[in-house]
């Protein structure tokens, strides 16, 4: 790990984070434990993070920015509700990736009492994800409201907590978010057709 690069560092202790959080449970993350699974000496792993709460704060913030890369690449152009289905796509544990930041999400936001800075980015990422919803639901209706994205939002958090339990839902579950997502566009068409 001495040949990466600081930030490669801190991400690859982070991904280490939440390997131990998907296998054993966030009780499970110590500094020691990071660190025997990653490889290097405690104090290295302190050199990076003087402290277990900046370690898991800063996996949080790494998970957060990963999935907003994935959905800002999503291309906005063609069908717009083609474009749609795919940003909310992003949002379903479907593939490994996002299945295990799904995971690790639940967990860091079961113990978001015990950390105010966790606590602080799981405010953030559900801010975040409204509005990411709610302006996918105004492109497809510009009449759309905040509670349209809301709806949306929890019909997507609610298939993404049965994805966990039933892999094999998943065309079923993105055949409901088309359905929403249709539903909107439709609204949208009637309302610029009268």
């Amino acid at each position: 790990m001495a040949q990466l690069s600081r930030d490669a560092r801190r991400a690859r202790l982070a991904e280490v984070v939440w390997a131990i959080i998907r296998e054993d449970g966030i009780s499970a993350v110590s500094v020691r434990s990071v660190a025997s699974r990653a490889g290097i000496a405690v104090g290295s792993l302190r050199h990076l993070f003087p402290t277990q709460t900046e370690l898991l704060e800063f996996s949080a913030e790494l998970m957060l920015r990963h999935a907003t890369e994935r959905i800002q690449a999503v291309p906005r152009e063609g069908d717009p509700l083609e474009v749609a289905c795919t940003i909310i796509d992003q949002l379903l544990p479907i593939t490994d990736d996002v299945r295990a930041e799904f995971e690790v999400n639940l967990a860091l936001i079961a113990e978001a009492p015990a950390y105010p800075g966790v606590r602080r980015l799981r405010d953030q990422t559900h801010q975040a994800l409204l509005e990411l919803t709610s302006a996918v639901a105004q492109w497809l209706d510009p009449a759309a409201t905040e509670t349209d994205g809301r709806r949306l939002l929890a019909l997507t958090d609610g298939l993404a907590l049965q994805l966990l339990h039933d892999e094999t839902i998943a065309d079923q579950a993105r055949y409901l978010i088309r359905t929403e997502l249709q539903s909107i566009a439709d609204r949208g068409a009637a309302r610029r057709g009268s």
